[in-house]
C-alpha cells in the first residue's frame, strides 16, 4: 500500500464530555459524532500533560513532558528531538499547517520545524494563503509582500511578549484583555483556516498532486473568550437574551483573562456555572459546524480510501471542575480526558469503540508507523514507532497495557501572576506542585476492566478514582483500596522512571531504552526476537 496521506487535526482545549459521541446529551456535534461513528473513538484517551505547549511537545515527538523538556512558554524544543513535520518531511511528505494557536504558530520553540508551509491565523498579523481573498492577484501580492516584511519585524516582539512575565502580567488586564484577544487574534480565525484549508485540499485534488501529503490543523474556537455567534448560543443557551444578569456574568468572564487559570477563591453561583458551560458548549457546537465542511470533502477525495485523519484535542478545559477553571494547574479528567477520533479506512474498516485507556502522545508514533519505512537518518527507534502506534491497540494488543501517564506542569506564568493578585492560593491550591497521574484498568482484562485513576502530588499519593462510577472524580478511595493504590504506584514509579531515562537519552544519536515490560509487549507482537 503506497503511503497515506495524513490528517491531524488539534481540537485545542476540547473536552471529551462536551461532544455526542463521548455521552455528552446535550451536545450538537453531528460532525464529529458521525465521523467517530464511521471509525475508531478511543473513550479513555489520556493527554500527556495539561495545557498546550507541553501537550503539543508531546504529540509532535512522542515524549512525556519530563523527557522533552517543553514545559513553559519559555522553552524551545530542542533540535536533538526529531519533529514530527521533520520525520514525515524526510520520508517524503509534503508537511503542511494551518494553526490558530499562537503558542503554537508565533512563539520561537522550535514547533514550526518540518513544516514546508505554515499558515498562522493567529498573532497580529496573520500568514495565510493568498487565494484566500477576492483581491485582485496582482494587488494580494503586493499586500502579501508587505504583510511578510510586517511578520518578519513583529513575530520577534510578539514571541518577546509571549515569553515576557511582566507582559503576560499586563495583559491580563480586564481593559487590555478585549484589545489584545482581538487585535491580536488571541483565538486565530478558525472558521476561517478551515475554509482556507479546504479549498487548498480542493486546489490539489485538481491539480492531482500525487506526493503523499502531511496536513495539521490547530483550532482554538473552545478557548475563552467565549463568542460564538448568536444562533448557536440560542440553541444551547437561549436564556441568555432575556437575562441581563446571565450576559453581565459572560462579559465579565470575556474581560478578566486572570481568570481563565486563576483557582475559584470560592464556588461558583448557580447562574455562573450554567452560563461558563453553556457557552463553553455553544462554542463546541460552532466548532462542530464548520468542521463539517472538511470532514465531507475528505470523504469525497480520490484518496480517501488511504488517508489516514486523526482528530484530537491537546487537553481538556475546567469550568469550575472542582474549584479551578482553565487548565492550569490539576490533574483531573475534565483537563486530561479529551477525545481521540481515527479513521483509515484501507486499514480500519470496521467502526468501533476502544475502552482501554491511551496516552495521546502515541499520535506521533501512530502517523510514523502508517507513512512506512522511515531514512536511516532519522535517529528513531523503528521498534519502538511500530510498538506504539495505536494501530496495536486496535487490533487489541496494545503494548502499554492499558497505562496511560500525564505529567502536570504548572505554567509558571500563571503561578506569577497569582503570586502578583492572590497569593494566599499559591499554597492553599497547591499551585507550585507537580502532579503525576496513571489511569489503568483495575484487572487483566483491559478491554472489560473499570478504568481507575491515581494521583500523585509533589511525590506524595493523593487521589484514587474509579472513572467508570465515578467520571466526575467526586469520591476519594485512596485509604479504601490500599491493594489497587499499591499496584498502580507501581506503575507510576514504573513509567516515571523510565521517562527520566528518556530524558537522559533521548538526544541525537542514542537510542531511547525500552523498559523490560515493554519489550515483552514488542515481542508478543512479533516486532522483536
Amino acid at each position: 500500500m503506497n503511503q497515506p496521506d495524513i490528517i491531524f487535526i488539534v481540537l485545542d482545549t476540547q473536552r471529551a464530555d462536551r461532544l455526542g459521541c463521548y455521552g455528552h446529551s446535550q451536545a450538537i456535534t453531528p460532525n464529529l459524532d458521525q465521523f467517530a461513528a464511521e471509525g475508531v473513538l478511543f473513550e479513555q484517551a489520556i493527554s500527556p500533560a495539561q495545557w498546550t505547549i507541553p501537550s503539543h511537545a508531546s504529540m509532535f515527538t512522542g515524549l512525556y513532558p519530563t523527557a522533552h523538556q517543553v514545559t513553559q512558554s519559555s522553552h524551545s524544543l530542542s533540535g536533538e528531538r526529531p519533529h514530527l513535520a521533520e520525520l514525515l518531511r524526510d520520508a517524503g511528505y509534503q508537511t503542511v499547517a494551518f494553526c490558530n494557536n499562537p503558542l503554537v504558530g508565533i512563539l520561537n520553540n522550535g514547533f514550526k520545524r518540518g513544516f514546508q508551509t505554515f499558515y498562522n491565523y493567529g498573532g497580529a498579523i496573520p500568514s495565510m494563503p493568498s487565494d484566500s481573498t477576492t483581491l485582485p492577484r496582482p494587488l494580494r501580492r503586493l499586500i502579501e509582500s508587505y504583510t511578510q516584511f510586517l511578520r518578519r519585524i513583529s513575530y520577534p516582539i510578539q514571541n518577546f511578549f509571549g515569553q515576557s512575565d511582566l507582559a503576560f502580567r499586563l495583559s491580563l488586564n480586564a481593559w487590555f484583555t478585549p484589545i489584545w484577544s482581538r487585535v491580536a487574534n488571541f483565538k486565530g480565525q478558525n472558521e476561517r483556516s478551515v475554509r482556507d484549508l479546504t479549498h487548498y485540499l480542493q486546489m490539489r485534488e485538481e491539480k492531482r498532486v500525487e506526493r503523499p501529503l502531511f496536513l495539521f490543523l490547530n483550532l482554538m474556537e473552545t478557548h475563552f473568550p467565549f463568542t460564538p455567534p448568536a444562533k448557536f448560543i440560542d440553541k444551547v443557551a437561549p436564556y441568555l437574551l432575556g437575562s441581563r444578569e446571565a450576559r453581565t456574568i459572560m462579559r465579565r468572564w470575556n474581560r478578566e483573562a486572570y481568570r481563565w487559570a486563576a483557582p475559584l477563591s470560592e464556588p461558583m453561583g448557580e447562574l455562573e456555572s450554567q452560563v461558563l458551560n453553556d457557552l463553553y458548549d455553544a462554542e463546541v457546537a460552532y466548532q462542530d459546524a464548520y468542521l463539517g465542511q472538511l470532514l465531507a470533502l475528505l470523504k469525497q477525495r480520490a484518496n480517501a480510501e488511504n488517508t489516514l485523519t486523526i482528530i484530537v484535542a491537546d487537553h481538556g478545559d475546567g469550568l469550575g471542575d472542582h474549584g479551578f477553571v482553565g487548565h492550569a494547574f490539576v490533574a483531573y479528567q475534565e483537563l486530561l480526558h479529551v477525545p481521540l477520533l481515527m479513521q483509515w479506512p484501507a486499514r480500519f474498516a470496521k467502526p468501533t469503540r476502544i475502552k482501554t485507556p491511551v496516552s495521546t502522545r502515541r499520535v506521533f508514533h501512530t502517523m510514523l508507523d502508517a507513512a512506512g519505512r522511515l531514512p536511516q537518518t532519522t535517529r528513531m527507534d523503528p521498534v519502538q514507532v511500530h510498538g506504539l502506534t495505536l494501530a496495536n491497540t486496535v487490533a487489541g494488543r496494545d503494548p502499554e497495557q492499558g497505562v496511560a501517564y500525564s505529567e502536570v506542569y504548572p505554567p509558571l506564568t500563571f503561578v506569577k501572576a497569582i503570586e502578583k493578585r492572590q497569593p494566599e492560593l499559591l499554597e492553599s491550591r497547591r499551585c507550585l506542585a507537580v502532579r503525576r497521574s496513571v489511569v489503568q484498568p483495575n484487572g487483566t482484562n483491559e478491554a472489560q476492566s473499570a478504568p481507575h485513576k491515581l494521583i500523585q502530588v509533589d511525590e506524595k499519593l493523593d487521589e484514587l478514582f474509579n472513572l467508570a462510577d465515578d467520571p466526575l472524580e467526586s469520591v476519594n478511595l485512596l485509604a479504601e483500596r490500599p491493594s489497587l493504590v499499591e499496584a498502580m504506584q507501581k506503575e507510576l514509579v514504573r513509567v516515571g522512571t523510565a521517562v527520566n531515562q528518556q530524558k537522559n537519552q533521548a538526544a541525537a544519536g542514542s537510542q531511547i531504552d525500552i523498559d523490560e515490560n515493554m519489550t515483552r509487549r514488542l515481542r508478543a507482537l512479533g516486532y522483536i526476537d
